[in-house]
């Protein structure tokens, strides 16, 4: 880690730029105002440190656009293939954004059912391709990282299982919660289209979301009748070219947005990966401690972000969130759909240190035996408060 970098002590501020009035004309001028001179030299270095973000290192050329249908024959329906670990695609929002947005769309979404707990099946989804024989599958989409479950996906195995079957679908990849946090190769799993979001590892708030996208998926865009205005990928690149955008940014996101990549340059991408592995073992090991289980099933599905801790039969995962929140004003994650009330979540992600980490665990720790006597006139984990 960087002796000058420490996690949790420098705190992610940015100037605000001078807006003044001209008395002669009445306008505002300013050096950063949206189409300013100097916008670009803000935005196009951004773009590219972005890019580092997500690991690439080339840029694919095996794969090409999509063939056009022979000539007064129809073209095959369009179907998407979504790895999603609950077992109706109606009862979480993640899910419905997944399947039903699509849906709405006109898309057929194929859903692959996975046991809460569990992360995205390769084996299944390379089976679903084989039996694809006219590849009417164009996109596989899959999670990276799924914060309801503590669960991480292992997204080289899927695009593994994608040239198994020598299928030509896209792999689109949910990385908000993982990218800039946790290990991420965008060029070398093959991902075709990639999306992140500012109020998870680059620690601003939410307000920007990051797209990158293959020349793969850029080629299938050409090719694509689902065309949009308000996001259309080829009026952002056109814009994004000289360092602006078809519409008006968030200029002092931007601004964040730069400092929050000088913190992460300072400490070192591979710094931050360890980092946020060090601290999710330090959150394991308390559960194990605790006597408790994570949702997560397996150690190979352990999240590096964010750790779902499971409370025993009888008891209510949302009355610890209130003991913690009244007592410390600590904010715990809630169980959503299937687990909701069976669980609670830590999530440490961002600008991040162990005492912070520390304080978290002590006060959910606290939060449980405290409903653990009210409620049941008994703890129901092992050892002390913590």
């Amino acid at each position: 880690m960087s002796a000058t970098r420490k996690p949790g002590r420098n705190f992610c501020s940015f100037p605000a730029r001078p807006i003044f009035r001209t008395a002669s004309c009445g306008r505002c001028i300013s050096p950063w105002r949206i189409t300013g001179p100097r916008t670009s030299q803000l935005t196009l270095p951004l773009y590219e440190r972005l890019k580092r973000s997500s690991r690439p290192k080339r840029a694919r050329s095996s794969s090409s656009r999509r063939a056009a249908p022979a000539p007064g024959k129809p073209p095959s329906p369009t179907r998407w293939l979504r790895a999603t670990r609950c077992s109706s695609p109606a009862s979480a929002s993640s899910a419905i954004c997944g399947a039903s947005l699509p849906s709405r769309h006109g898309l057929d979404v194929i859903v692959q059912d996975e046991e809460w707990g569990t992360g995205a099946n390769p084996e299944r989804i390379e089976e679903a391709l084989r039996a694809d024989k006219n590849h009417a599958i164009k996109g596989v989409l899959v999670v990276h990282n799924e914060t309801a479950t503590g669960v991480t996906s292992n997204i080289a195995a899927v695009r593994r299982a994608l040239d198994a079957a020598r299928h030509p679908a896209l792999l689109y990849v949910d990385g908000v919660s993982s990218i800039a946090s946790i290990d991420f190769r965008f060029d070398e799993w093959g991902v075709d289209l990639a999306i992140t979001g500012s109020q998870k590892g680059l620690m601003l708030p939410a307000g920007l979301g990051i797209v990158c996208a293959s020349k793969k998926a850029l080629a299938a865009m050409k090719d694509g009748n689902l065309r949009h205005c308000y996001f259309d990928l080829a009026d952002q690149i056109k814009a994004n070219a000289t360092g602006y955008f078809p519409y008006t940014p968030a200029l002092p996101m931007l601004h964040g947005l730069r400092e929050a990549l000088n913190i992460i340059d300072e400490e070192g991408l591979e710094n931050v990966f360890a980092r946020h592995h060090h601290l999710a073992s330090g959150a394991r090991a308390a559960v194990e401690a605790w006597g408790l289980k994570l949702c997560a099933k397996e150690p190979k599905w352990h999240s590096d972000t964010v750790t779902a801790i499971m409370v025993p039969a009888g008891f209510n995962g949302a009355d610890v969130i209130d003991v913690a929140y009244r007592r410390y004003n600590l904010a715990l994650g809630a169980g959503l759909s299937q687990v909701a009330g069976k669980l609670f979540r830590i999530g440490h992600l961002g600008d991040l240190n162990e005492l912070m980490l520390l304080g978290a665990i002590a006060g959910a720790g606290d939060g449980d035996a405290r409903y653990g006597h009210r409620g049941r006139a008994r703890k129901w984990r092992r050892g002390g408060a913590g």
